[in-house]
């Protein structure tokens, strides 16, 4: 049986938000948090007297803005990497399609 793209590009949209109800659904009570709060704790506690090299410059108001700006960043870098690969394919596909 053969998926036409449409259909495809939808049970792929369905699987990834699958993947992110999933998790919720498994461990409503669970703590997502980042990398960086277990580094920290861990630094912590191995060595309490640690002082931070620097601090930042700006920190977001809240936990659900730093990690829209995450988002935010992430979206981004993936827009512009997704990008390069089309336009590389389709340089590729152009310069095919000259030869012949």
């Amino acid at each position: 049986m053969k998926f036409k793209l449409v259909q495809k590009n939808i049970l792929l949209v369905l699987v990834v938000i699958l993947l992110a109800i999933v998790p919720l659904l498994i461990n409503p009570n669970a703590e997502y948090g980042g990398a960086d709060g277990a580094a920290e704790e861990l630094v912590t506690e191995i060595q309490p007297e640690y002082e931070p090299w620097f601090s930042p410059i700006w920190e977001p108001p809240s936990g659900e803005i730093e990690s829209l700006l995450f988002a935010l960043q992430a979206a981004i870098g993936t827009g512009f990497i997704t990008y390069f690969i089309g336009y590389s394919i389709g340089k590729k596909k152009g310069s095919e399609g000259l030869a012949k």
